[in-house]
């Protein structure tokens, strides 16, 4: 198996601070993302960079109080009309990183946006005030995973957890600390990971996803990879920021 590659072949650009990825048909997605999230199927997939200071301040912000109608109006306007999947970030879409893993004709592609000011550790008690509030900092690991394969639905789910097991790792290995205990990082407090596969018959077909798997190793290996190049941008942006 040949290491990633960083350059996805799925079409996308940046349109107003938001990248448009066209999935060039329609797929079946599972997410948590604001608009769109749960078991759905779409044609495109976007993510986009809202203002720092409007996430931190987020009963002042629409696109915080109601994103997933913010995100409906931002496909409408930019010309999206097929049905759609939307994050929101932080980080500028300059930061995209991507990564291609493929092995016998099986493929998996990731888009990621990596912001850390808001990592945190699994099972720390939340800030006082975050209930019910998007992110107390702006920094968002969003990750957009698209596979030629068609995926169970219990596959999906796995997809996902494999992908929150690699994420980990690389926090894990670079020692990111979370803003609240200092402890290693899990990632952070607004994460999304999307799937994004292929209808049924219409790619090869897997029940199963996970480490043990071919699938789960493709998805491993780019998410590790974005990641790790994601943080490096990360760092330098924040430092720029300064």
């Amino acid at each position: 198996m040949k290491q990633p590659s960083i350059r996805a072949h799925t079409p996308s650009r940046v349109i107003r601070q938001t990248l448009v990825i066209d999935l060039k048909g329609k797929r079946r997605v599972l997410s948590s993302a604001p608009q769109g999230g749960g078991l759905t199927v779409a044609s495109y997939i976007l993510n986009h960079q809202v203002d720092p200071h409007s996430v931190v301040t987020g009963n002042q912000s629409m696109p915080v109080r109601d994103p997933g109608r913010s995100l409906r109006q931002l496909a409408s306007g930019i010309g999206i009309r097929g049905p759609t999947v939307g994050l929101m970030t932080a980080v500028p879409m300059t930061q995209v990183v991507t990564a291609r893993a493929a092995s016998d004709g099986l493929w998996v592609e990731c888009f990621a946006t990596v912001g850390v000011t808001n990592a945190v550790r699994a099972g720390e008690w939340p800030p006082v005030g975050a209930v019910g509030n998007r992110a107390v900092k702006p920094g968002t690991i969003n990750l957009i995973l698209i596979t030629n394969g068609s995926l169970s639905q219990p596959a999906m789910v796995g997809a996902i957890q494999v992908a929150t097991e690699a994420k980990s790792c690389v926090l894990c290995d670079h020692n990111v600390p979370s803003c609240q205990s200092g402890a290693v990082a899990t990632g952070t407090g607004t994460d999304v990971v999307v799937v994004a596969c292929a209808l049924r018959g219409q790619g090869p077909s897997h029940v199963y996803s996970g480490t043990h798997t071919m699938l789960g190793a493709l998805i491993g290996q780019v998410v590790i990879d974005s990641v790790t190049r994601g943080l490096a941008k990360a760092k330098a942006w924040q430092d720029s920021q300064r």
